[in-house]
């Protein structure tokens, strides 16, 4: 989590702690708080100390309950501002997946030069719909969120348009062992790892293979993409990430660097990806 989030959530919390002291009928303790709104005791501790991210509902429920629901406002633009940069999962998948993708679409359309690093599965923009359908519908399962999955595929495929289009160009360099991954099955995997075999030579697009046997200068770790060196969109279990501070910048386009540093392109890397798609032929 990062450290501009963490002060923004320690300032949220800071301000919830001055309304709940400043009462207008007179300061509540954190228990009687806690009590008035049904909530573990613990909850309130957590908000103040920015140990917990508060809910929109939790901020409208405090502000009520110090009896001073004009705060409201400011709770929760206060809110909005972080979460800006950290997206969680469960709100952001509570309407379903198309509005997520849409929003990628939007982020892709907007840059020139985009870098990725992947080291789970096949980045978007270079999926055919069966290995999208699987990657979105596992995405479903782990988030226990609504499935429109068809949506979902439709408005990634749409992204891909953005590949054919003159004056951007992406560098995507990806670990072998998303080759590898059976997050779906066999047949679909092969024909996944037959569209990336067409992708080399495109003029859009530099793709890369970093083989297991490379040396690294750095762990694989996670996947993130970097628009135009001003925005990075990187994930986590719980939500997404997207930094715009030039450090942070920064340290992601160190990391792109080492990785392209240990790819392979062009014919080595079309040799990586048949390899991979001829060990396919061992399972069943």
């Amino acid at each position: 989590m990062s450290t501009d989030f963490q002060q923004a959530r320690e300032a949220l919390g800071t301000r919830l702690r001055e309304l709940r002291l400043s009462r207008p009928g007179g300061r509540l303790t954190g228990d009687q708080l806690a009590r008035q709104l049904g909530w573990h005791k613990s909850k309130v501790s957590k908000l103040e100390n920015g140990k917990q991210t508060a809910t929109a509902e939790d901020l409208q429920a405090w502000a009520q309950a110090t009896g001073q629901p004009g705060a409201f406002d400011e709770l929760r633009a206060r809110l909005a501002g972080f979460e800006s940069h950290i997206r969680s999962w469960r709100r952001q998948l509570a309407a379903g997946h198309r509005a997520v993708q849409d929003a990628h679409n939007e982020a892709q359309t907007n840059a020139r030069v985009l870098r990725a690093w992947e080291s789970s599965w096949v980045v978007g923009i270079l999926q055919t719909p069966d290995y999208a359908r699987a990657v979105l519908t596992r995405s479903a399962e782990r988030h226990q969120s609504p499935r429109d999955i068809e949506d979902a595929v439709r408005s990634r495929m749409q992204r891909q348009q953005l590949l054919y289009g003159a004056g951007r160009r992406y560098h995507i360099i990806m670990w072998e062992g998303v080759l590898h991954a059976l997050i779906c099955s066999p047949a679909v995997l092969a024909a996944q790892l037959d569209r990336l075999t067409g992708i080399i030579g495109m003029d859009t697009v530099e793709l890369g293979i970093v083989p297991f046997g490379a040396s690294l200068k750095q762990p694989p770790g996670v996947g993130f993409w970097i628009y135009d060196d001003r925005q990075v969109v990187t994930e986590t279990w719980h939500a997404e990430l997207w930094v715009d501070d030039a450090d942070s910048i920064a340290t992601y386009l160190r990391v792109w660097k080492a990785m392209r540093d240990s790819a392979v392109y062009g014919a080595d890397a079309h040799n990586v990806i048949n390899a991979a798609r001829r060990t396919l032929g061992t399972h069943r």
